[in-house]
């Protein structure tokens, strides 16, 4: 899901008829395993935690249709590992190899509005937008598995984890607001916003090559973020600001449309994120955050609640979020 803008925070209101671009690149590293709230340190004193790396370039298009309306297409590619173990039936060892997946992710087409007018308001501001997600993204990659039968260990084709899946399959419907207002007389800003993605779809009806009842297919799961905090002038940095907040992002047990069943690791990631951002010449700018994890929790899914299990997923310690935009 796309990181909805968080006011203009500096840069000026665009102007209408201007054009935009934005390139963001989100890297994580989930390796730490949890069930609810619970590390399962054993993991990695086991050697056989799944561990996971994604790299998510997002590129978006926008166009300033009116002084308050913009339009934008959002088109991101996703690339990621899986590093997983198998058991040698002969020797008992851990063995470690690698899935992956690449390719177009799922496209979005956003509408957002300011709710106030920009001249009136031009230190503090409420956009509004909404948007369709485009099932574009692979949802059914395939790579080479080690599967142990026995005293045998082949290599066969199946479909990679959901977690790397460039896509879920299903449309998608996405509301997100933003907000933003200076404070101590402008020398400071507080901002906040968030979005919700919608699925409809209940599941995909791809494989997942699991066994326990209720996992054997995909779910089409909705993803939520939320994001707010403070951001300052650097003293003695030219057009450079620091922000520092708290960003939360997941997906949920139960859908807000649509069924819930199918295999998802529904869940939260709450982080506290310090970011710093440089606007150059005006219409350039450039973001750095590294969001560190306070806090994670895997929920209990539907098909775990109704075998009464609870299964574990993957989080990362941190995210390493980049973006350069553009203004015409």
């Amino acid at each position: 899901m796309g990181t909805p803008g968080f006011g203009v925070q500096g840069t000026g209101y665009p102007a209408k008829g201007e054009w935009g671009f934005s390139l963001a690149w989100r890297y994580q590293e989930s390796d730490r395993h949890f069930v609810g709230d619970d590390y399962q340190e054993v993991r990695d004193e086991l050697g056989n935690q799944v561990i996971n790396h994604v790299n998510l370039a997002d590129l978006t298009v926008r166009y300033q249709a009116t002084l308050r309306t913009e339009l934008s297409l959002g088109m991101p590619y996703f690339m990621a590992t899986r590093s997983q173990t198998f058991r040698q039936p002969a020797t008992g060892e851990l063995e470690r190899y690698q899935t992956a997946a690449r390719g177009l992710g799922d496209i979005f087409f956003t509408t957002r509005r300011w709710m106030f007018d920009p001249d009136t308001h031009p230190g503090r501001n409420l956009q509004l937008g909404v948007g369709v997600k485009i099932p574009t993204g692979q949802n059914n990659a395939t790579d080479t598995f080690k599967v142990v039968s026995g005293s045998t260990v082949t290599n066969q084709i199946r479909t990679v984890d959901q977690s790397i899946q460039p896509g879920d399959g299903g449309f998608g419907i996405l509301v997100d607001f933003s907000a933003f207002s200076a404070i101590a007389g402008g020398k400071m800003s507080i901002y906040g916003g968030g979005a919700y993605l919608s699925t409809p779809g209940e599941k995909s009806n791809v494989q997942t090559y699991r066994s326990a009842p209720g996992e054997e297919v995909m779910s089409i799961a909705d993803q939520y973020l939320v994001r707010g905090g403070v951001a300052f002038p650097i003293p003695k940095a030219v057009n450079m600001t620091f922000s520092a907040g708290v960003r939360a992002e997941g997906v949920p047990v139960r859908d807000i449309i649509g069924g819930d069943a199918g295999f998802r690791r529904p869940g939260i990631a709450v982080s506290f994120e310090p970011a710093v951002n440089m606007i150059v010449k005006g219409k350039n700018a450039v973001t750095l955050a590294v969001p560190v994890a306070i806090y994670r929790n895997r929920f209990a899914s539907v098909p775990d609640l109704a075998r009464g299990a609870h299964g574990d997923a993957a989080f990362a310690d941190y995210l390493i979020l980049a973006g350069y935009s553009r203004r015409f």
